[in-house]
């Protein structure tokens, strides 16, 4: 039975590569259409502030209005549920058979949820379609570099040119998994873009972590978030020390730009969890550890593109198996947020998985700020595991039954 049904991903794999990409999606669509007789195959991606779920039309259709294209509120919804479980979900669906919805995830990173009908789904066909849900994620996160369809499909509102340029600011994926880690960052911007960014890259045996908030609002300060952000993908990327990237991103701002940046950059090493930090003027992070949330007190140097002569000091600390750090920007301590209490909140969702902490903070915040934010408000939160047998899976599980 499961060889008759076999998803055949060699196949979907080499004709998603032979489509155009703004088809290849349907390619898997087609394949689960004609193996499984599915019927209503459609990829849901989540929005950028993860509150609504977009349908990405099929082939053909994608030149409609783009505001016509169908969502749908993500709270309390199926799709939240297979979000937050990365489990696949089962209905029954009257006489058409069943309904199923997988996450379609990669390395931890939530795209969306791939939903469609089948007239039975045994333990073949659920494997089959959480199968080709998985390769939907590679899919999409290979051809999202060719066209504008999938970054189109997590719009939901027209952004402004800072906001645009903030979002190129940032890494593709909000979320990472790795043998020793699991990070998710979550920028929620003001009303009038204020210079948020956070990063982050894994080498072979390091972690490099950054957030940065560069001074001002709307375009002023997204371009000198440009100048940071690059200074410091560049350094890094040349191999330089974390003492030398801070430098860079300093003279970048006192050569070119007009205003300074706070910042904190860390170097985690993979097998010990040695970390190296500097603390350009930006808040203390916070960390839980055994049960405890706690500021780490830092010693502050001036910040990138401050008019003065800086000196970048090396701060050490050692993460350990089950430690969680949340790094910060003022936007998530200041103003109305400051009603938010923060480590009781990290506190209460210690058992989640990090992009559900973000994704809580960014909640928190915006509540509080009654939904309107005087400054961006950010949130970069780093799960340590400490060894390569840590790694958590995020690609589609059993099925979970409908209630």
């Amino acid at each position: 039975m499961a060889e008759d049904v076999g998803l055949g991903l060699d196949e979907v794999l080499g004709a998603a590569e032979d489509a155009a990409p703004v088809e290849s999606v349907d390619v898997v669509a087609r394949n689960l259409e004609k193996r499984f007789s599915a019927s209503e195959v459609s990829l849901w991606f989540v929005d950028m502030v993860g509150r609504e779920a977009v349908r990405l039309p099929r082939a053909g259709t994608a030149g409609q209005a783009r505001g016509e294209a169908q969502r749908i509120d993500l709270a309390g919804s199926v799709y939240e549920r297979v979000l937050r479980s990365q489990r696949l979900h089962q209905e029954a669906d009257g006489e058409d058979g069943c309904r199923l919805v997988a996450p379609v995830t990669n390395r931890g990173d939530c795209i969306g949820v791939l939903d469609l009908l089948v007239p039975h789904a045994d333990d073949a066909v659920r494997e089959a379609v959480g199968q080709a849900a998985h390769a939907l994620a590679y899919i999409v996160v290979t051809d999202r570099r060719f066209t504008d369809l999938y970054h189109w499909g997590r719009r939901t509102t027209t952004m402004s040119l800072a906001a645009e340029i903030q979002h190129q600011l940032l890494p593709s994926a909000s979320c990472c998994e790795g043998a020793h880690f699991t990070l998710a960052g979550s920028l929620a911007p003001a009303d009038d873009i204020g210079g948020d960014t956070y990063d982050y890259a894994l080498d072979q045996d390091t972690l490099h972590l950054s957030i940065t908030d560069a001074m001002g609002h709307d375009t002023a300060s997204a371009l000198l978030a440009t100048l940071t952000v690059n200074a410091l993908r560049g350094a890094r990327r040349a191999g330089q020390s974390i003492v030398e990237q801070a430098d860079a991103a300093h003279q970048a701002l006192t050569r070119h730009g007009r205003g300074m940046t706070t910042g904190q950059l860390l170097r985690i090493a993979l097998d010990t969890g040695a970390g190296e930090l500097i603390n350009a003027g930006h808040p203390w992070p916070l960390r839980l550890r055994e049960g405890r949330v706690e500021e780490l007190p830092l010693r502050v140097n001036l910040p990138f593109g401050v008019p003065a002569p800086v000196s970048y000091e090396v701060q050490r600390l050692r993460l350990e198996p089950g430690d969680r750090l949340v790094l910060l920007t003022d936007g998530m301590r200041e103003r109305g947020a400051a009603a938010v209490d923060l480590p009781a909140l990290i506190s209460d969702t210690r058992d989640q998985h990090p992009r559900e902490v973000v994704r809580a903070l960014t909640a928190a915040v915006l509540t509080a700020c009654r939904g309107s934010l005087a400054d961006d408000a950010t949130a970069l939160v780093l799960d340590w595991h400490g060894s390569r047998t840590g790694q958590r899976r995020s690609n589609g599980g059993a099925a979970v039954p409908a209630k």
